[in-house]
C-alpha cells in the first residue's frame, strides 16, 4: 500500500524572513510583519523584489548587520563606535564621508582580523 503524503510547506517567522532579506522588520509593511513567509515566497521576494523591498534595500533603515557590512566593521565595532540602532543609507554615507576616528580604527581592526583568519585558514 502506498500513501500519498502531501509535501509540508516550510514557513518562517517574519523576523527570520526580514533577516534573510537584509531588511529591518519594523520598516516592512504591516501585512509582511503579521504573517508567516513560506520558502517559495521568500525565494520570490529575493528574485523579484517588490517596490517596498527594493526601496528598503536601497535607502534603509538598515539592520545592524547591513550597517556593519556597509561600513566595513564588526557588530562589536559598531557598538564601540556608539552605533546601537539602524541607520539609513544617507546616514551611512555621511559617516563614511566624515570618517570619524572610531570608524578608521574599527576598519583597521576588522582588516587585521580578516588577515589573521586568512592566515589561519592557509595553514
Amino acid at each position: 500500500m502506498t500513501s500519498s503524503k502531501s509535501k509540508t510547506i516550510q514557513t518562517m517567522k517574519p523576523e527570520t524572513a526580514a533577516k534573510k532579506l537584509g531588511v529591518l522588520l519594523s520598516a516592512t509593511p504591516a501585512e509582511f510583519q503579521a504573517g508567516v513567509v513560506s520558502r517559495d515566497e521568500l525565494n520570490e521576494l529575493q528574485s523579484t523584489p517588490p517596490a517596498w523591498l527594493a526601496d528598503l534595500r536601497r535607502n534603509g533603515p538598515h539592520p545592524k548587520q547591513v550597517v556593519a557590512a556597509k561600513l566595513g566593521v564588526s557588530h562589536s565595532g559598531l557598538a564601540r563606535g556608539g552605533i546601537t540602532g539602524p541607520l539609513t543609507t544617507a546616514e551611512i554615507e555621511t559617516l563614511k564621508a566624515e570618517n570619524p576616528a572610531w570608524l578608521e580604527r574599527e576598519r583597521s581592526v576588522q582588516a587585521e582580523a580578516r588577515k589573521e583568519a586568512l592566515r589561519l585558514k592557509q595553514r
